[in-house]
């Protein structure tokens, strides 16, 4: 079957009312015939149906063998930093989202983990930074906000050969665009919030892996620590994935044809999106991505705070918010809002400029869309 068809029919009906919709299962514990004797069930935290469902739906989709669902994403991407060990060292792209690069410089540095922040733009720039200590790569491709796009099969057959984890950041691409695993990748994370989920109503964050050891331990991690996702968030998530494919076929046609109206208007200075020819490495996007996603960021030729403000503030239809991924297209302004987190100096080193606006693209009509950026530069 086709990935589409598996998304729809891989959820087998419930097996005890044959409920066509996995239902909820609302409950913190189980009752056992005696202690360790039960039906696969003790505790919501270690396990829960509705969870497990959507644990076996990310897998599936991602091409991997087991799937983790936490409460966030950031709760994801915790669980899967806590397999290293003081005295590790992680090379982490450069142009990484705000939250992760939070993570790292105030919580995992001071418990003696290090971290080299490094353009994978160019793969041997990872090749380059390898030491004794690396024992992840970390990556996002298509990389937050300015979509930054990194060989993902190249750097994980460097990382192969130094016995170093890759982990890559699918949330942009989504499975129905990008299979990491399916590159060389040993993890792949999902902030769940946003296409997954797809509609701006839940919180959550899944992690894919192959390799049955290193299942086991995330597993452990997840129960140990206890970031789990709760019952009704689960089920919400598996509600919306299951028109993530037609989701992101608009919202990704809607973004190719926006990002040609930004390319050319006079008062946009640059344009970063995958499908435009101009990216810095689009030929690579082409080749490991089924489309170019939803998400578009551009910079003014007014390079400035107060000019990105004035045009953040001015749209109808694309709402000033967090977050991206759902069905209402939304924008924002990272320096002041998602990457606020990192210091003014890397901010700019790393492509993030004073006026640059990150779109998400919804399933609006694409016209209706565009005529509202026009407006805006009024």
């Amino acid at each position: 079957m086709k990935a589409e068809t598996k998304l729809i029919h891989g959820v087998s009906p419930d097996s005890l009312t044959g409920a066509i919709s996995t239902p909820i299962y609302q409950t913190s514990t189980y009752v056992q015939e005696a202690p360790g004797i039960n039906r696969g069930f003790d505790y919501t935290r270690t396990n829960n149906p509705t969870r497990k469902i959507l644990e076996e739906t990310i897998a599936t989709l991602e091409n991997g063998r087991s799937g983790l669902a936490f409460a966030s994403g950031l709760a994801a991407i915790d669980a899967v930093l806590k397999l290293l060990n003081a005295g590790d060292e992680i090379i982490a792209v450069d142009n990484i989202y705000g939250g992760t690069f939070r993570a790292l410089t105030t919580v995992y540095n001071r418990l003696g983990i290090e971290v080299k922040f490094v353009d994978t733009a160019e793969s041997e720039n990872v090749l380059h930074a390898i030491s004794d200590k690396t024992k992840m790569i970390w990556l996002e491709s298509p990389a937050n906000p300015t979509l930054k796009i990194s060989d993902i099969a190249a750097i994980s057959r460097t990382a192969k050969a130094y016995k170093v984890w890759v982990v890559v950041d699918n949330t942009f691409a989504s499975p129905a665009l990008q299979n990491p695993l399916d590159l060389g990748v040993d993890i792949v994370i999902h902030s769940a919030t946003k296409y997954l989920a797809g509609h701006s109503d839940v919180l959550a964050g899944l992690t894919v892996v192959r390799d049955p050891e290193l299942a086991d331990r995330l597993k452990y991690i997840q129960n140990a620590t206890g970031g789990v996702l709760a019952p009704f968030d689960s089920w919400l998530t598996l509600r919306g994935i299951q028109t993530l494919y037609l989701r992101m076929e608009k919202q990704s046609a809607n973004a190719s044809k926006i990002a040609d109206f930004l390319n050319q208007h006079q008062e946009v200075d640059k344009v970063y999106y995958p499908g435009l020819t101009s990216h810095k490495n689009h030929i690579i996007a082409a080749k490991q991505q089924r489309a170019f996603g939803g998400i578009v960021s551009f910079s003014l030729k007014d390079d400035t705070t107060a000019a990105a403000d004035g045009f953040i503030t001015s749209t109808s239809l694309f709402k000033l918010a967090e977050s991206l991924g759902g069905t209402k297209s939304l924008l924002c302004h990272p320096a002041t809002m998602t990457h606020k987190s990192i210091p003014e100096k890397a901010r700019h080193a790393i492509g993030i400029q004073d006026s640059l606006i990150r779109l998400s693209c919804g399933i609006e009509h694409v016209d209706d869309l565009i005529e509202d950026l026009e407006q805006a530069f009024v």
